[in-house]
C-alpha cells in the first residue's frame, strides 16, 4: 500500500490518520516515535504502511509467550521425540483439510508422507486449520528466490512471536535488548531497487521504534543521508541479509548497535568477521524461513546452528523421504512450529545439514542454505537477485532459474509450460542485461535458482 494520509488532531501527537489501523494500541509516546522516524531531515522515502496489528490482550499474551520461549529446554532426539508431538498430529489430522483428507492420524510420524514448498504453493488454503480466524489473518507472498513463489498464512500474534526467538538467540551471545519508549529498537535493512519500507512500534518493548528501510540510493534524497539517519535513530538492533550488510559496510555510520542479525540468506564466515570488526558487536547468523520463522542460530562453540523453537521437531531425510543415519547429511524437514495458521508436518525445507545432539540440544551441522547472489548489469552495476524476482513477478512462473556466465551473458531457464512467457520475460530482464538466452529447465521441485560464474557475485 502506498504511503498516504495526514496528521489528525484527534489522534495522539504525530500520528497519521491510519496509524491506529496498523498499531491499535498506539499511545502518545508511540505516536511521537512514529513521527521521529518519519520526520527526521535525513529520513528515507517510506513507501508503504504496516504495523503490529496487535490488540491489548495479544500484547499480554506475547509477554507470557516470551517467558515460555526463554525458559524452554530443547532436549528431544530421534529415539525420544518431544512429548507434544502425538497431540499435535491428532489436532492437525482433525482440523487441517489437507491432512484430514489423508484419513486417521498415523501411529508414527515416519508414516506421514513429507510435503514440500510445491504442495503449499499449489493450494495453501488446504494447509490452514478450519478454526483459523480469517478476519485477523495476514497473508503475504514470499519472493520465491529459491523455489516456488508462495503465499504464507499468518497472524499478528505469529509475527509478534518472532521477537521471542530472536531474544533467545541473542541471549546465547550475552545480549539483552533494553530499548523502550522513546528509543528505536530495531532497524530492518534491505538493498533492492524495490523494497517494502515502513515505520512501526513494538508494544512488547514499550513502543520502541521499528523501521524497515532500503539502503538503495533511489529511496533517499541524498545518499549520505543513509548514515546520518542510522546514526540519528541509533537502533539497538540492526537486521538484514548479507547483501544489505555489504552495503552497510560502505557507509560511514558511527553508531554501534548491540548486535546485528543476519536473516533470510546464508552468512559466510568472512562477511561475519568483517561486520564484527567494523561494528564491534556480535553478528548472529539466523537460519530462518518464511514458512517456519527463526529455526536456529549459528554458534561456533556448539558446532553449528542451535535450534531455537521448543515446539519444532526436525528430521534429516534422504531423497526418498527416509530418515538418514545419525550424523549423515540430508534435507532439513520440520514438524510443528509457532505459526498456528500454518501447522507443518514433515515439511521439506530444501536446505541441507546433518543433525547432532549435545549439551546445547539439537544442532544443525554444516547447514547449506540459501546463498545471496549479485548479478552484473550491462552498465557494470550490481543488482540483488531479489531484483530479478521482482522484475519477473508479473509473470505466472512458478519455477525458474537464472545463470550468469563468466562473460556476463545471462540465461533464463524456464519449465516447459512457462516457455510461452519467454518473450515477456526477456523484455522484463532487458533493462538489466539486454538480450538474454532462454533454456528449458527440467526440474520438478526446488532448485538452486540463482547461480553465477562470476567470482564477485557472492556478497
Amino acid at each position: 500500500m502506498t504511503l498516504a494520509g495526514k496528521p489528525d488532531a484527534n489522534l495522539p501527537g504525530g500520528a497519521w490518520e491510519s496509524d491506529r489501523d496498523y498499531c491499535p494500541t498506539l499511545t502518545p509516546a508511540g505516536a511521537r516515535m512514529l513521527e521521529k522516524l518519519r520526520s527526521h531531515p535525513a529520513a528515507p522515502r517510506y513507501r508503504n504502511r504496516s504495523g503490529n496489528k496487535l490488540q491489548a490482550g495479544e500484547v499480554a499474551a506475547l509477554h507470557a509467550y516470551e517467558r515460555e520461549v526463554m525458559d524452554a529446554a530443547i532436549r528431544w532426539s530421534a529415539a525420544a521425540p518431544p512429548s507434544w508431538l502425538p497431540a499435535f498430529l491428532r489436532d492437525v489430522y482433525a482440523g487441517v483439510p489437507y491432512y484430514r483428507a489423508c484419513g486417521s492420524p498415523p501411529a508414527h510420524l515416519a508414516d506421514v508422507a513429507p510435503v514440500s514448498r510445491a504442495e503449499l504453493a499449489h493450494d495453501i488454503a488446504a494447509f490452514v486449520p478450519d478454526d483459523a480466524d480469517l478476519a485477523r489473518m495476514i497473508n503475504f507472498q514470499t519472493t520465491g528466490t529459491t523455489g516456488h513463489p508462495l503465499m504464507i498464512a499468518s497472524h499478528p500474534l505469529v509475527a509478534g512471536r518472532y521477537l521471542a526467538f530472536h531474544k533467545r538467540a541473542l541471549r546465547r551471545f550475552g545480549v539483552t535488548l533494553r530499548h523502550g519508549a522513546g528509543q528505536v529498537g530495531v532497524m530492518l535493512l534491505g538493498h533492492q531497487r524495490r523494497c517494502f519500507t515502513y515505520v512501526s512500534v513494538t508494544p512488547t518493548m514499550h513502543e520502541s521504534g521499528l523501521a524497515k528501510i532500503n539502503l538503495h540510493t533511489d529511496d533517499w534524497r541524498d545518499p549520505d543521508d543513509r548514515a546520518r539517519y542510522l546514526d540519528a535513530m541509533a537502533p539497538e538492533l540492526v537486521a538484514g541479509d548479507p547483501i544489505s550488510f555489504a552495503e552497510l559496510l560502505t557507509l560511514p555510520m558511527a553508531h554501534r548497535p548491540a548486535a546485528l542479525l543476519s536473516v533470510s540468506m546464508m552468512l559466510l564466515p568472512g562477511m561475519r568477521a568483517r561486520l564484527e570488526q567494523r561494528f564491534g558487536c556480535p553478528v548472529l547468523d539466523i537460519y530462518s524461513l518464511n514458512e517456519v520463522g527463526p529455526v536456529a542460530v549459528y554458534d561456533e562453540r556448539a558446532g553449528g546452528h542451535v535450534l531455537l523453537q521448543h515446539r519444532l521437531y526436525v528430521e534429516i531425510l534422504d531423497a526418498d523421504g527416509r530418515p538418514v543415519p545419525e550424523g549423515a547429511r540430508g534435507e532439513i524437514t520440520v514438524t510443528g512450529g509457532f505459526n498456528f495458521c500454518l501447522p507443518l508436518v514433515r515439511y521439506r525445507t530444501g536446505d541441507y545439514a546433518s543433525l547432532a545432539h549435545g549439551p546445547d540440544g539439537p544442532v544443525l551441522v554444516g547447514l547449506a542454505g540459501r546463498s545471496p547472489l549479485r548479478y552484473r548489469t550491462l552498465k557494470g552495476e550490481w543488482i540483488n537477485n531479489i531484483d530479478i524476482t521482482h522484475a519477473l513477478k508479473p509473470l505466472a512462473i512458478a519455477l525458474f532459474g537464472v545463470h550468469q556466465h563468466g562473460d556476463g551473458a545471462v540465461v533464463l531457464r524456464l519449465v516447459p509450460n512457462a516457455m510461452p512467457l519467454a518473450g515477456r520475460a526477456r523484455a522484463l530482464l532487458a533493462p538489466f542485461f539486454g538480450a538474454i538466452s532462454v533454456e528449458t529447465l527440467l526440474a520438478e521441485d526446488k532448485i538452486i535458482q540463482y547461480t553465477s560464474d562470476l567470482q564477485e557475485a557472492v556478497a
